[in-house]
């Protein structure tokens, strides 16, 4: 379940694009603060050390100083660049730990699928987390759900994941989260000739044959001819 683990962070003036290119260079994470009680955000930036130590403690739930008060936070979003997944700005969410909160948690599959390991099935996971509400101290690193008796063309949804009664799912009940399927055949295609193209070259002409093109008479000098003269020659 959730342990606290306390992180710096500071309060930002600069919030221009030049200011966050800069903090970055820095070796800081520009991010905001917030809350369902704040009117507004707070921007501020925590160091990509500490941010490291955060994650490495295997925490969801983080202490941080807000104008001198302590208060307990989530890592809400965290936005990576697309390329070289470096991060670029993360948001800190204000909770309180005697309020439930709505928070996405992974799914892990365990067991060997019999419709893939006797039946030759694809498997599919739809589902990688599902969303629960709970108190921000029971939020547990990941559920699981056994999919040793699936079999080919079966599925299981959010339902047959196992809760106990301090966790409320909201990911709908009907959602699929793994199935197993027939792998896909590979179908060659049919191609289909034009009649009228199938002579004709690559510029539309049409192909010449051993018989000359259509239309075309054989030549008089053909050596078909030659043995009838050659008679009436002699004949005279």
């Amino acid at each position: 379940m959730a342990t606290e683990h306390k992180i710096e962070i500071t309060k930002r003036d600069d919030i221009t694009p030049q200011g966050l290119k800069q903090l970055r260079k820095n070796g800081n994470i520009p991010g905001i603060y917030y809350s369902s009680n704040s009117k507004e955000s707070i921007p501020i930036f925590i160091t990509k050390r500490n941010y490291n130590e955060a994650i490495k403690s295997g925490a969801r739930v983080f202490n941080i100083l807000v104008e001198n008060k302590k208060q307990n936070v989530l890592f809400k979003s965290v936005q990576y660049h697309p390329v070289t997944e470096e991060i670029l700005h993360l948001d800190l969410y204000g909770v309180r730990m005697d309020q439930a909160i709505i928070i996405k948690v992974a799914l892990r599959l365990t067991g060997d699928a019999v419709g893939v390991k006797d039946e030759g099935g694809i498997l599919n996971q739809p589902l990688n987390e599902i969303e629960i509400q709970c108190l921000p101290s029971d939020i547990p690193d990941f559920f699981e759900l056994d999919i040793s008796d699936l079999g080919m063309g079966n599925s299981l949804n959010a339902s047959n994941i196992e809760l106990d009664k301090r966790f409320t799912l909201i990911t709908s009940e009907d959602a699929v989260a793994v199935s197993v399927t027939q792998p896909m055949k590979e179908i060659e295609p049919v191609v289909e000739i034009d009649e009228d193209e199938a002579f004709l070259d690559e510029d539309g002409e049409p192909i010449e044959g051993d018989e000359g093109k259509e239309g075309e008479k054989p030549s008089e000098s053909d050596d078909s001819e030659a043995p009838a003269k050659d008679k009436e020659a002699g004949a005279e």
